[in-house]
């Protein structure tokens, strides 16, 4: 697929254009993700959408700059005027779907926006519904000192013994998914960079990683969902992933607290879909359903 870097004014944002006759779309990956881990995702979208996926800044082959939320939005805002998209769909997971979420929030003319898990990380008892206090912050406490393990990570540079380890990781999980091994390697090695000694390092640095946590954590979507008027699916995930287990019951608890929330806003533009038995990895686990899912409700929008 062509890609191209259009400059958004601060930085270089690399776009792939997987073409389509249908109306535009704009696709966002997650945090610590690249445009190449959307593919599968991509490919079925086509069929209704011309497809446009996007590397955000501090990611995959785009440039590097402060993480912000309107300096994201001022990116691809960049991105839809240099291609003539506007007004775009716009679609992201995690990360993706913060963005995709704030998105429709500052453009009512949004033809429909979707949310793929698009939560932020929990990072305050107050956010775990009927979990003890004293026990949610140990718990936070515990998946923080995580989240500081791998951002150090990323501050090391890697060997080629430890890229050729990673890789093989990303094969293998690939397979778990039932995902392309390949596919899953190249996402992998678009986030590297060479090392002045002959390593590799991994984006986003321990710097945007530490921006990007800190705008999440302090990131309210609640008041986003209640006055977007565009419409708006969030499409929710259900289950752990294997790497959440060892948190199951803070991450039930932040589900049902999300889902308190969502409940009593009263936004007819805004739809949510707890998707059963689809993890955070979804866009991996699901992609045809996915597409059929969000193609349906954009094209429901469209038609009211």
């Amino acid at each position: 697929m062509p890609e191209t870097f259009i400059d958004s004014g601060t930085v270089p944002i690399a776009i792939r254009d997987f073409g389509g006759s249908g109306r535009p779309l704009l696709l966002l990956h997650g945090a610590g993700g690249n445009l190449a881990q959307m593919m599968a995702l991509a490919q079925h979208l086509r069929a209704a959408h011309r497809v446009v996926a996007a590397d955000l800044r501090g990611h995959g082959r785009s440039g590097d700059g402060t993480w912000g939320w309107d300096e994201v939005l001022a990116d691809l805002a960049a991105v839809t005027d240099h291609l003539a998209l506007a007004p775009p769909a716009v679609v992201g997971v995690s990360l993706g779907g913060m963005v995709a979420a704030l998105w429709a929030q500052r453009h009512p003319e949004c033809p429909g926006a979707v949310s793929l898990d698009g939560n932020p990380p929990p990072a305050r008892p107050e956010q775990l519904a009927g979990m003890d206090p004293e026990q949610a912050a140990t718990e936070l406490a515990k998946l923080r000192a995580i989240f500081d393990g791998m951002a150090a990570m990323t501050a090391q540079p890697l060997s080629a013994e430890q890229v050729a380890a990673a890789l093989a990781g990303q094969r293998a999980m690939a397979q778990r998914y039932g995902a392309a091994p390949e596919g899953w390697a190249a996402a992998f090695e678009r986030n590297l960079v060479p090392h002045e000694d002959g390593r590799s390092l991994l984006r986003p640095g321990p710097e945007l990683t530490e921006q990007l946590r800190e705008a999440m954590e302090s990131l309210d979507l609640i008041p986003v969902y209640r006055d977007t008027r565009c419409p708006l699916l969030l499409v929710l995930a259900t289950e752990n992933l294997p790497e959440q287990q060892a948190f199951h019951e803070l991450y039930a608890a932040y589900r049902r607290a999300t889902a308190e929330h969502l409940a009593s806003l009263d936004n007819p533009s805004l739809r949510v879909r707890h998707l059963a038995g689809a993890s955070h990895a979804m866009v991996a686990e699901r992609p045809q359903e996915l597409a059929t899912l969000i193609t349906g409700f954009l094209g429901t929008a469209a038609s009211d």
